[in-house]
């Protein structure tokens, strides 16, 4: 996860928490826009989440062909 990632989870993670103390204090609106917002970085971050894995995922495979190649020029 980058950089940009981990600090979309955790001001993420921050906002959600503070819509649910709003939550309990009975302010509606401020919850609702916080949620939404708490919602929005948390999207950002598993978005980033799953791009690194399918980057790894995509070194993996190209590593692999690579030796694959190189074990059958060796035979």
């Amino acid at each position: 996860m980058s950089g940009f990632g981990k600090w979309s989870l955790g001001i993420g993670l921050l906002l959600m928490a503070v819509a649910v103390g709003c939550s309990m204090l009975d302010r509606i609106p401020a919850s609702v826009i916080t949620g939404i917002i708490g919602l929005l970085g948390l999207s950002i971050a598993g978005y980033d989440l799953i791009d690194t894995w399918s980057e790894r995922a995509e070194l993996r495979r190209r590593s692999e062909k690579a030796r694959q190649a190189r074990e059958s020029e060796q035979d």
